[in-house]
């Protein structure tokens, strides 16, 4: 199979992730041989992508929007759904919904004020970009690295100028073409290379590394006897009438509970038993039952938690 004439070898800004003497730059991942049953192009590229089992959807020529109603939701590798579809609009766009049984994708955006080079550098300084399967470079510059799909959802690190695009996104193919734009001139998505191997991309880890979450101090008893201050949220809740938000008050109460267990000057069995006790008296349980007063209490003493 011969490559399209506009495939050529691109420098993506320095960034080649991995090990460029593994690479393999012919049989490009879109290339169709003309006058094949595939059909030329854009109709023999969604064709030849639907082959490989990854379901594609039109879009509207020249743009980036779906030219279909139900968009990636709608996407498909039946070869009858996809003749039809460019048998009416033939210059139209071609994508992929990405995530499993496709592929993930992450977004390297190039934008007037930064781009997402420099944080990609750090991916792959880290090792996260060992599994990359193929580089298309996009219509404005940056960059698409395509990894085995998953069923991870998309996600975005704004600040980084990346986009991860799996579960419920999908991502234009090569050999679309976008119009120029407030974002940009018009172009081209073009192949750069397609590799051997492939492995999908940890994009909880990509976060971790790029954006980490910031500790949160443990809330503490500031002041007063633990059993005193325990004693006067129970009697508290236990005083509250219908129209108090008592399910509000509840799960205030049961974050108080996790400070004094954290602190070691309480027991989660007896604490869980003082707080059912109050549910009753102030006629939660009566209202709602106990279940439902569990179920506030979990979430109470489990959000506490997580702020240690």
């Amino acid at each position: 199979m011969q490559p399209d004439s506009r495939t050529t070898p691109h420098a993506a800004q320095g960034v080649v992730p991995g090990d460029s003497s593994a690479t393999k730059r012919a049989e490009v991942i879109y290339s169709v041989q003309r006058g094949s049953d595939a059909g030329g192009e854009p109709l023999g590229q969604a064709l030849a992508y639907a082959a490989r089992g990854w379901p594609v959807f039109p879009v509207r020529a020249g743009r980036k929007e779906p030219a279909i109603v139900h968009g990636c939701l709608a996407a498909t590798t039946d070869p009858v759904m996809i003749r039809g579809w460019w048998g009416v609009y033939p210059q139209h766009n071609v994508a992929v919904a990405t995530g499993r049984p496709a592929v993930d994708v992450l977004d390297v955006d190039v934008r007037p004020d930064g781009s997402g080079f420099a944080a990609l550098n750090r991916l792959k300084r880290a090792g996260l970009l060992a599994g990359v399967q193929a580089l298309v470079r996009t219509w404005s510059g940056g960059l698409h690295l395509y990894f085995a799909g998953t069923v991870q959802r998309s996600g975005k690190l704004r600040d980084h100028f990346l986009d991860f695009k799996a579960a419920g996104g999908y991502v234009l193919m090569p050999p679309s073409f976008v119009d120029a734009d407030d974002k940009g001139p018009a172009g081209f998505y073009e192949l750069i290379e397609e590799r051997d191997c492939i492995g999908e991309l940890d994009w909880q880890a990509v976060c971790r590394l790029l954006d980490p979450p910031v500790p949160r101090p443990a809330r503490r008893i500031v002041s007063g006897d633990a059993p005193k201050r325990w004693a006067g949220v129970l009697a508290h809740l236990s005083a509250l009438k219908d129209g108090d938000q008592r399910w509000r008050q509840l799960h205030w109460a049961a974050c108080r509970a996790a400070e004094l267990i954290a602190a070691g000057k309480l027991g989660e069995a007896e604490a869980r038993e003082a707080l059912i006790g109050a549910s009753r008296a102030n006629g939660y349980i009566a209202d709602h039952g106990e279940r439902e007063a569990i179920r506030k209490i979990d979430r109470g003493l489990a959000a506490e938690a997580v702020t240690r």
